[in-house]
């Protein structure tokens, strides 16, 4: 990854809330989402006059399963392991808009399950569809961790085994630089994990997750740039009564 695309991303993610929501129902099923959100006013401060000038309108939604199908005669292309990699993401639904003139920049992905352990990394989601559209090497991708969950029925957990440390301490380094230059500003740079359970929560292995009433939900929030830093840090084992 070049400085330019690093700083671009970061330039991204620094004024951006990420909200993870995870319910799951009494038998194991569920859903969970990923909201990307550009905070407005975050981002005028970073990008200064250029906010004004920026032209962009895109209003598309999209089940995975439509780009396998659409461009099927690249997916065969692909290695058997590749493909299978790509019919996880079949059911995941995608919301994009990106629109100036609303000054709105949000990103939806939803996955339905059966049983949380079937859930792909979403993260990756948009990577994959671009890869497929355009006829992209799974190679040239560069994601450094995979998020994985599990449940049985009394104990859940959420872990993000790192995948590329390398690629981690290289963007290190300028995520420190980018870290000083915006030190003073005023952002909201948040990352967010709501997760909602069918009984009563006992334990939670993070003492700052902060529990609803009824102890059957909790919310989770880190700062965005130390969960690029430090991503193991998202590590979640809730216990169930």
């Amino acid at each position: 990854m070049n400085k330019i695309k690093t700083f671009l991303i970061l330039l991204f993610l620094t004024s951006c809330q990420v909200t993870e929501t995870i319910t799951i129902n009494t038998d194991g099923s569920g859903t969970i989402e990923v909201v990307q959100l550009r905070d407005e006013h975050s981002y005028m401060l970073l990008s200064g006059e250029k906010y004004s000038k920026e032209e962009k309108f895109k209003d598309t939604t999209y089940v995975f399963q439509d780009y396998i199908t659409k461009y099927n005669e690249t997916f065969l292309k692909y290695t058997q392991s590749e493909q299978q990699l790509f019919q996880k993401y079949a059911n995941v639904k995608v919301h994009v808009k990106k629109s100036s003139f609303d000054k709105e920049f949000k990103t939806t992905i939803v996955f339905p399950f059966t049983k949380i352990e079937i859930v792909p990394n979403l993260y990756n989601t948009e990577d994959y569809a671009s890869d497929l559209q355009n006829n992209y090497a799974l190679t040239a991708e560069k994601h450094f961790f995979d998020a994985q969950y599990s449940f049985d029925g009394t104990v859940f957990k959420r872990t993000l085994n790192v995948i590329n440390e390398a690629e981690i301490q290289k963007n290190k380094n300028q995520i420190k630089i980018f870290k000083s230059k915006i030190n003073s500003k005023d952002l909201t740079q948040t990352y967010v994990l709501k997760y909602n359970f069918p009984r009563r929560i006992k334990s939670v292995s993070n003492a700052t997750a902060i529990l609803s009433s009824d102890k059957k939900s909790l919310t989770l929030t880190f700062q965005l740039l130390e969960c690029l830093e430090d991503p193991v840090s998202t590590n979640l084992e809730v216990v169930l009564e």
